[in-house]
């Protein structure tokens, strides 16, 4: 039977804790590890923007919600969105469809703000994080969020200023766990100085290699990486290229191999693939059954490091 790994890495071998608010007076309630009749895929989680760049609702707010309902029925114990998806519309969609998270636990981040269709803009104010942690916090129904990420570093202001927020965030209860995003190993090394790394979120996926260098640090130091857009095959997945013809031979898409390939490439990596569709979510949780022959992964990395 396979079993989830991600709260292992958040917690160190200790499950992060949500503590939700109830209006029954009930004791507060942990969210990991709780007895399903199937466990999921190892580690393949989701994403729970309709689409980043998208302002406002999404069209089919519906089958968003169904969508998240969807969730736990599929296995999936891990949703990871942001306060400036929508924005605030993402974690207020999430508290309608899945509060009280009997069965999920919700990541969240903050440090970008949203003026516009595609517009995004770095907000490190220690000042402004907290009251946005806490306003997420507010949003998911919630008194404590189990990870909150830094979703951007801002450069115009100190760095040791907004990891200091952070942890004034992890020290007050706000957040139980905390990550990063986007980021370099040097910025990792200055976090961890002032709170702990529970985990990064970089761009990295099978055509785009980037933060190799920041995947072999979290591998080193047990830090948890989730990679954002994961399906990305970019120009390898046009027919006859080695992704083609593996996804092929498994019966399954270019977008399911990659992410069968991010699973089997390190024991930290997170995958999160994004969908706002039942049959997209169901499709992409399918990758978490395929099985890479030694062969397969050796020559989709060989591929994947190569331009196309």
């Amino acid at each position: 039977m396979k079993t989830s790994r991600v709260l292992t890495i958040l917690g160190r071998a200790t499950p992060p804790h949500a503590t939700h608010r109830t209006t029954h007076g009930h004791a507060p309630q942990d969210l990991p590890h709780r007895r399903r009749t199937r466990d999921p895929p190892p580690r393949l989680r989701r994403d729970a923007h309709h689409r980043p760049g998208h302002l406002g609702p999404p069209a089919d707010r519906e089958g968003a919600l169904a969508t998240l309902r969807r969730l736990p029925e599929l296995g999936v114990d891990f949703i990871d969105t942001a306060n400036s998806y929508g924005p605030e519309v993402s974690e207020e969609l999430i508290r309608e469809a899945l509060y009280p998270y009997s069965h999920v636990t919700v990541a969240t981040k903050g440090g970008l703000e949203r003026s516009g269709p595609d517009i995004w803009t770095q907000n490190g104010n220690p000042s402004h994080l907290v009251s946005e942690a806490h306003a997420s916090r507010e949003r998911l129904g919630v008194e404590q969020i189990a990870l909150w990420q830094l979703h951007r570093i801002d450069s115009k202001v100190p760095r040791d200023e907004q990891f200091e927020a952070v942890k004034l965030l992890l020290d007050d209860g706000v957040i139980a766990h905390a990550g990063l995003s986007e980021v370099s190993v040097e910025d990792i090394v200055e976090a961890a100085k002032v709170f702990p790394v529970a985990t990064v979120q970089n761009r990295y996926n099978f055509a785009d290699r980037g933060s190799e260098d920041v995947l072999k640090y979290c591998e080193a130091h047990g830090i948890g990486f989730i990679p954002w857009f994961p399906l990305a095959a970019g120009e390898h997945a046009r027919e006859g290229s080695a992704l083609d013809a593996i996804a092929k031979a498994h019966g399954a898409t270019p977008s399911q191999i990659a992410v069968a390939w991010l699973l089997q490439r390190s024991p930290v990596i997170i995958p999160i693939p994004g969908t706002s569709r039942v049959a997209h979510l169901e499709e992409n949780m399918k990758a978490g059954e395929i099985e890479l022959t030694q062969a397969e992964f050796d020559q989709l990395d060989k591929a994947g490091s190569q331009r196309a």
